[in-house]
């Protein structure tokens, strides 16, 4: 039989029990069963490999399934600064659908439509109302970018909530709700037929194919690992569409045919390439969430594909110039700085980093972009004036 424990010493065994143990004891201390050594630095919980994500609720991130718990990301806070604080707030959620703040977009979608009027221009059968087609086209580059997100935020808002970078989204985490999205973009795509049918009438022959591209692209990234060549068929067409607005028939006229033809693949090569960095950013995301990249296809030569691509984008750029009947300052200055800003990006955008990729695809387009379009312009003034008589 045990003997009975005197009150002192029962409370010193008790109190003893809530003090952590000595070094000297953990040093000597039997180890417990099945422990291994480093075992608390592993995950004590294994999930399958092909864990089910259906049980994550809008705003977690996919997370490694064999890591170890991570803290909760931050909650959505309303804009105080910027753009978007200076709205009602029951407009913020469709501004932010739209992305009125980050207007990279916009401009990757206007750039194309502006090389095809500089370089139809000197084509043109009357004089060229250059400033007024431009501003035109910035307009429908604003509403048919605005309609295009709002379409893609259609189709991904059950995988936008499981990702960091887009969790936030309106209609991720439940601000809009499909129904309101819906309506939303039959108002934004009615928006862009009032200006598309400011343009001449063959305009909206040519343009009104670009809405099956428009519609599509976000179905390309869940069954192919290459949905950047889809994006580069969308934001490329409008490489085709300033011809038309000045008043050329691309049917009848074989050279302004071939060179609509030449520019708008120069420009998918451009949309490819530059999208190509932008899925970086995204790409530890994509690969667990099944979205398929050339980012993530092809990761470990990705450098190697980008230049690939600029090679091509630039000798696409050339022949189109050649086709149209362009002069030396189009091949010095819009050729020449296209090829000098892509060989800047490429060799030094750091595809580990996401900060690096997103700062070079917001100025890039600038780089290149604004590159080109003083080169074209540069040509047309020359033609214009006779300098090349």
């Amino acid at each position: 039989m045990l003997g009975k424990i005197h009150p002192k010493n029962k409370l010193k065994s008790i109190t003893s029990l809530l003090r952590p143990p000595s070094p000297a004891a953990k040093k000597h201390a039997p180890p417990l069963p099945g422990y291994r050594k480093n075992d608390a630095l592993k995950p004590q919980v294994k999930l399958s490999k092909h864990a089910s994500t259906k049980a994550l609720h809008p705003g977690q991130a996919f997370t490694n399934p064999s890591a170890a718990p991570q803290d909760p990301l931050p909650p959505y806070r309303p804009p105080t600064t910027g753009l978007l604080s200076l709205f009602p707030p029951p407009l913020v959620p469709y501004l932010e659908l739209i992305r009125l703040d980050k207007p990279t977009g916009t401009y990757y979608l206007f750039f194309p439509c502006l090389f095809s009027t500089l370089l139809a221009a000197p084509l043109a059968p009357a004089p060229t109302p250059l400033l007024t087609t431009s501003l035109l086209f910035l307009a429908g580059a604003l509403i048919m970018r605005s309609a295009g997100c709002t379409i893609n935020d259609l189709w991904d808002r059950r995988l936008d909530a499981h990702v960091a970078r887009t969790r936030l989204r309106p209609l991720a985490r439940g601000a809009i709700s499909p129904r309101s999205a819906l309506l939303f973009t039959g108002a934004q795509l009615s928006a862009g037929l009032l200006v598309l049918l400011q343009f001449p009438s063959p305009c909206l022959y040519y343009g009104a194919p670009s809405l099956l591209f428009v519609a599509t692209y976000p179905l390309f990234k869940r069954v192919t690992h290459y949905p950047q060549l889809m994006l580069g068929l969308t934001f490329s067409w409008g490489a085709i569409m300033g011809f038309p607005a000045l008043g050329i028939d691309l049917l009848a006229d074989s050279a302004a045919g071939a060179a609509a033809a030449l520019l708008y693949a120069s420009n998918v090569a451009w949309t490819v390439l530059y999208d190509i960095i932008y899925a970086h950013m995204d790409i530890r995301d994509d690969k667990k969430a099944g979205i398929g990249s050339i980012a993530l296809r092809h990761e470990e030569h990705t450098k190697g594909i980008l230049a690939g691509l600029a090679v091509l984008q630039v000798g696409l750029l050339g022949a189109a110039g050649w086709a149209a009947g362009a002069g030396p300052v189009f091949f010095v200055g819009a050729c020449g700085a296209a090829a000098g800003s892509l060989a800047v990006m490429i060799r030094r955008v750091d595809l580990k980093s996401v900060a690096d990729c997103w700062w070079w695809f917001r100025y890039g387009c600038w780089f290149t972009g604004g590159g080109v379009s003083a080169g074209l312009l540069g040509d047309y003034v020359a033609r214009d004036r006779g300098l090349y008589e």
